[in-house]
């Protein structure tokens, strides 16, 4: 499954890191690049496409550049990929950027 959200970007870009972490992974999944940090609190962030030369080990601070966006995978070309999981059970990684509204359902078929 598609677990996560895709956020608008450019191939090329600088992806930085969202956190403070550990690298636990880095490599390519079946056609994709991708990195994977732990962080304190059960916190283990997944970026894909992500070209990158960090490897398993290296210490990453918030904003510190992880490597470019790529192409590969399940996201459209222009798409970075973020996945977040707490204690191993996925999460919506929005709920960790500042204030996500609530949604609001609407009305989806006219009365006849």
């Amino acid at each position: 499954g598609h677990r996560g959200v895709d956020l608008a970007a450019v191939v090329g870009a600088e992806v930085s890191a969202p956190a403070d972490g550990v690298v636990a992974f880095r490599g390519t999944v079946v056609d994709r690049p991708l990195l994977t940090i732990e962080h304190t609190g059960g916190l283990v962030t997944t970026l894909e496409p992500v070209r990158s030369t960090l490897v398993a080990g290296d210490v990453v601070t918030a904003g510190q550049a992880l490597g470019v966006l790529d192409i590969g995978g399940h996201t459209a070309a222009g798409s970075l990929h973020l996945g977040v999981r707490l204690d191993g059970d996925y999460i919506n990684p929005l709920l960790l950027f500042d204030d996500v509204p609530r949604a609001v359902l609407l009305p989806c078929c006219e009365a006849r």
